[in-house]
């Protein structure tokens, strides 16, 4: 039996089928699987490539439609004379010219208020619709596009190889107070979330301190690394991880960092790295730069 026991041992040594390379094969089937679905997320109908333009609003009339002559220009899925954004102060309206209607959450309408509203009140009109986006205390027009150009050229993303090593124990450490992180977005805006602890990690062999921001039942965290600006994205990557558990540890896993939507669009306001977070250490690790039309 002992010898039975020998040669099985030596057998998956030399194969490399031992129960330590089926693990290790599972994880990386795992993150592969999650990078897949990552990239299918992305060029979904409501991914971040439909988004097709973004509009500020000045206090008082806007017109928007398909004709160059408005002053929010839409695809040509609206009329060429579509309607009118009204915004008085923290609140937008609007309404269809002439004896036109707008379909709004689905519903023809003359008229409606678009913010504020519980939840997103959405108008549209074919493969065309668009929203209320707030970008720090500015308000603007998100548009999304399903057939939008920046959706129709997009080619694929890359990744660094999956590494094992990257996948770390972080111990969660709370504030004696929640925290109000306001941090600048890519546009100079300023966005407000909420910490309630900061995670002390080991990546690349040196100790961090990173500060996340609550998102849901998860920690988000907002990153940027010695690969910023030359393999990876130079503005920020974005990162979640598990709740801490009860004895305070968590799992930040870099393999699955991902690139914010301002790094193939544009038309989006993604938040930059608080101090803690701006890392001087290479994390060769999850989504690298993308190279494709639209990048920027």
């Amino acid at each position: 039996m002992r010898a039975r026991f020998v040669w099985l041992v030596t057998m998956a040594a030399l194969t490399g089928s031992g129960i330590g390379a089926g693990a290790a094969n599972d994880y990386a089937e795992e993150i592969e699987a999650w990078r897949a679905d990552r990239e299918a997320r992305l060029k979904a109908d409501d991914g971040w490539l439909t988004v097709s333009a973004l509009f500020f609003l000045p206090e008082g009339e806007s017109r928007f439609g398909s004709s160059p002559r408005n002053d929010l220009v839409l695809p040509a899925a609206f009329p060429a004379e579509a309607g009118v954004l009204e915004r008085r102060g923290r609140t937008v309206s609007v309404r269809a010219s002439g004896d036109r209607t707008l379909t709004v959450d689905g519903e023809s309408v003359a008229a409606a208020q678009l913010y504020p509203a519980e939840g997103r009140v959405t108008l549209t009109a074919g493969p065309v619709s668009f929203w209320v986006h707030e970008s720090g205390e500015r308000l603007a027009i998100r548009v999304r596009d399903t057939e939008s150009a920046i959706r129709r050229n997009f080619t694929q993303l890359e990744w660094y190889p999956v590494d094992e090593s990257f996948r770390v124990r972080g111990r969660f450490t709370p504030h004696a107070e929640p925290l109000t992180v306001r941090t600048m977005n890519i546009l100079g805006d300023i966005e407000t979330y909420q910490s309630t602890g900061h995670v002390t990690l080991t990546v690349a062999g040196r100790e961090v301190r990173m500060l996340p921001v609550n998102s849901g039942d998860q920690l988000w965290f907002i990153l940027r690394d010695a690969t910023s600006g030359d393999e990876t994205y130079p503005a920020a990557r974005f990162l979640y991880a598990d709740a801490p558990d009860a004895d305070g540890w968590t799992t930040v896993d870099f393999n699955k960092a991902y690139n914010p939507p301002c790094a193939f669009n544009p038309h989006t306001t993604c938040p930059l790295p608080p101090p803690d977070n701006r890392l001087e250490v290479r994390v060769e690790a999850g989504e690298k730069n993308y190279g494709g039309p639209g990048a920027h």
